[in-house]
């Protein structure tokens, strides 16, 4: 935190640097798992997966929601894509009625136990996922705190973004409940860290004392925040969310600009920031119905985008059945489910060895943890991604075709690559020049 006397010149230097977090952080590959859509049955007991993903070389298992949703009925508290999506189904997993318990949707609190002691025996960890912008309508602590959240001139509660009551953080002991709440998680279970949802509507000193105390519990706790803001990683957050590939597609069409989000991103963020780099997420697939980035995109535009952001700087994030190129619709509010079955078709195959090969390489090759990445100018246009990772003598040339078409191009300065290559999909390389097939990709030492 910036000393109180700290002079403007100390306090903007001090906002230069990230906070510090435990090394094994930037080392690891994320995994979030939204329950509902993980397996029919939507349980803990029945996410009987976590040994293959230990498997597959997942470090951090990321849980949706697990507390008590809200069941009420009544649609003025409803989002607006909870009343879109027809299924009428009050209980969304972003209104919570309870924050100290286990939604019996999901299990008991044994089952929890369980399933973090698995994820742990395993070598994994486990992150909750906090939703502290707003509540359900009928949360169990309103009655007797009522002005745990905004009210109106009517004494009604305020409406957020998403027609929910939003908390009152001007409210001491509103602030009290809420660290408490994350304290019990850790203390009562082995929690390793926080996803922290519309963590930009909450005040950031809130999140500041909250990682203060966590620590207390558990010395590496992490928070993961849900925001691009750059002042979360002062002292708040240990993860940001980067939004450099969620709209995989347009990237792929040349409509985004990966190397100028990048570079945009690099400037803002202080040094040593860490991002989580994603293509899919629970928001993303709900959003996309029927049109999954895997239908979308194929199989091998998603590899194609995988390769990149596993061979970018900060930590790669996998979602739900990405790892059996699943392409079923999911949904925040009904049970749509993984299609499980696509594991055994050739794609769902192909995909998971070759994301267990990926997954190793980002272990084995410590530059692609700890390097810096330096951006090679090319002929190759802006969906041919060119870059190289450093640390020290250590040196990893990544290209990746994110187009359907095939790419070819010129360095501005010569390349002059011997090794075998890491990992190759329709690409050839000279020292000067480079070939690369539709969604090609090459990392090589």
């Amino acid at each position: 935190m910036i000393a109180s006397g700290a002079s403007p010149g100390m306090q903007e230097q001090a906002r230069k640097t990230a906070r510090p977090s435990p090394e094994w952080l930037k080392r690891s590959v994320m995994y979030q798992m939204f329950l509902r859509a993980f397996t029919p049955e939507g349980t803990l007991t029945a996410a009987a997966k976590l040994p293959e993903l230990a498997h597959l070389g997942v470090d951090i298992v990321y849980l949706c929601p697990i507390c008590l949703q809200d069941d009420d009925l009544r649609q003025e508290f409803w989002s607006d894509r909870q009343r879109a999506s027809g299924l009428n189904n009050p209980r969304n997993p972003y209104r919570v009625k309870d924050y100290f318990a286990v939604d019996p949707e999901y299990g008991t609190d044994v089952d929890l136990h369980a399933f973090i002691a698995r994820a742990h025996a395993l070598g994994m960890r486990v992150f909750l996922d906090v939703v502290y912008y707003h509540c359900g309508p009928t949360a169990v602590f309103l009655d007797e705190h009522p002005d745990y959240v905004k009210l109106g001139d009517d004494g009604r509660p305020v409406p957020g973004e998403w027609h929910f009551p939003v908390f009152n953080f001007d409210n001491s002991e509103l602030r009290e409940y809420l660290w408490g709440n994350m304290e019990y998680w850790v203390r009562e279970f082995a929690v390793d860290g926080y996803r922290c949802d519309a963590s930009d509507h909450v005040p950031l000193d809130f999140w500041e004392e909250a990682h203060r105390r966590l620590e207390r519990v558990n010395p590496e706790i992490i928070l993961f925040s849900e925001s691009g803001r750059p002042e979360h990683q002062w002292q708040a957050f240990d993860l940001n969310y980067s939004y450099l590939f969620h709209k995989a597609a347009k990237a792929a069409s040349g409509e985004i600009n990966p190397r100028q989000s990048w570079g945009y991103t690099n400037r803002a963020f202080p040094e040593g920031a860490k991002l989580a780099r994603f293509m899919d997420n629970h928001d993303i697939a709900n959003d996309s119905g029927a049109a999954r980035i895997e239908t979308q995109l194929g199989a091998k535009g998603v590899e194609a985008m995988l390769a990149a952001i596993f061979a970018q700087d900060g930590i790669p994030m996998l979602y739900n059945g990405q790892e059996v190129a699943d392409e079923a619709p999911h949904s925040i509010y009904g049970n749509l489910v993984v299609d499980w079955a696509n594991g055994n078709t050739p794609a769902g195959m192909v995909r998971r060895f070759w994301l267990k090969q990926l997954c190793a390489i980002r272990h084995e090759e410590r530059v692609l943890t700890d390097g810096t990445l330096t951006w090679l100018d090319h002929s190759g246009g802006a969906t041919t991604l060119a870059f190289v990772r450093q640390d020290g003598d250590d040196r990893i040339l990544v290209l990746v075709n994110l187009a359907a078409t095939p790419a070819t191009g010129q360095f501005a300065a010569p390349c002059n690559v011997t090794n075998q290559p890491l990992l190759v999909h329709h690409a050839s390389l000279t020292a000067d020049s480079f070939e690369l097939g539709p969604h090609g990709y090459l990392f090589i030492k």
